[in-house]
């Protein structure tokens, strides 16, 4: 048996989210926020603090700086579940990162200092501990300045292993969208892009497009489309699967808790439309509390939700995949 679910290699950092701020920020003006949350962030966090709530065994491998928000960070990981035992604590000049959050209408303003994410590399990784699992996530490709060098040769080692991978990519702050991602590519298993992201790397805003110049190199591409659930394509067969009806009080990290609910059921050799239900499951979940791991923090919250929505998503999932199927044929 594999020590762990699935491993991970990504940023640790806290989210500060400012809340009701004026949509235009005047200069030298005292703006005050109505509410304020202090919560575990980072893409990369979120994600293996919620596949761990959801009941799979994660290891975490990171780097953060000496410092009291790197500490909080990581009591919080460890808190739900994450093994963090690989985290490097490093003193020196640069202090872990942060990210200030201003939600918008309809949109977000992310400000973020990248600390000591961006100096992460490939000698801060323990390849012995990485592949002891079914399964590799990685988020937050383009804040990896230093390991993106060694990123191609990292991913040929986890695959060499037997593990299968996943990729979020998030966002890229340079708005350039290329370095070594399509070689990377090659290697992954499950693609998680938004709507955005995936137009932006392939190059195109057409969805059908887009996914044909992907599923030849890659076995899944899911991708996420906010309140309007989610699709994922392998091969030629496409599966489409609405969100569950949810209170949405803040969309802060729901991508990556669909990533979670997605790869939770992945790893257990799940088909794609239970993944993919179960992914919009979960980034549904997330809206229901301020920040990207709160809803998942409270145990008996998390399982009423998956009392009363879950029967119901994958049923409907199912069916619409069934359908898609016999149109195919």
């Amino acid at each position: 048996m594999p020590e762990f679910d699935v491993t991970v290699v990504g940023e640790l950092n806290l989210d500060l989210i400012l809340y009701g701020l004026p949509h235009e920020l005047e200069p030298e003006r005292e703006l005050l926020a109505r509410g304020l949350s202090l919560t575990l962030g980072s893409s990369s966090a979120i994600f293996a603090h919620n596949l761990s709530a959801l009941g799979s065994r994660v290891g975490f491998i990171s780097r953060i700086g000496d410092d009291p928000l790197g500490q909080i960070a990581l009591e919080r990981l460890a808190a739900g579940g994450v093994d963090v035992s690989r985290v490097r604590r490093v003193s020196g000049p640069t202090s872990t990162g942060l990210s200030v959050i201003l939600p918008r209408a309809g949109f977000r303003n992310i400000l973020t200092y990248p600390g000591t994410m961006n100096e992460m590399c490939f000698e801060d990784l323990d390849l012995g501990y990485l592949t002891s699992a079914r399964h590799f996530h990685l988020s937050s490709f383009f804040l990896h300045w230093a390991l993106r060098p060694r990123m191609v040769e990292l991913f040929q080692k986890i695959k060499a292993a037997g593990l299968t991978i996943s990729l979020d990519t998030n966002d890229d702050p340079e708005d350039r969208w290329d370095g070594e991602l399509h070689t990377l590519l090659r290697y992954v298993d499950v693609f998680l892009p938004n709507e955005r992201e995936l137009s932006k790397i392939t190059g195109t805003p057409d969805l059908d497009a887009a996914l044909n110049q992907l599923t030849p190199m890659i076995s899944v591409v899911a991708v996420k489309k906010g309140p309007a659930g989610a699709l994922a394509q392998r091969g030629k067969e496409r599966f489409t699967a609405a969100a569950p009806p949810v209170k949405a009080i803040d969309p802060v990290g729901a991508g990556d808790s669909f990533d979670a609910g997605f790869i939770h059921q992945f790893a257990r050799g799940a088909d794609i439309p239970t993944c993919l239900a179960f992914g919009n499951l979960a980034g549904a979940f997330s809206t229901t509390r301020s920040g990207g791991t709160e809803a998942f923090r409270d145990r008996s919250h998390l399982e009423d939700f998956l009392k009363q929505h879950w029967r119901v998503s994958k049923s409907n999932t199912s069916e619409k995949a069934s359908r898609s199927l016999k149109a195919e044929a």
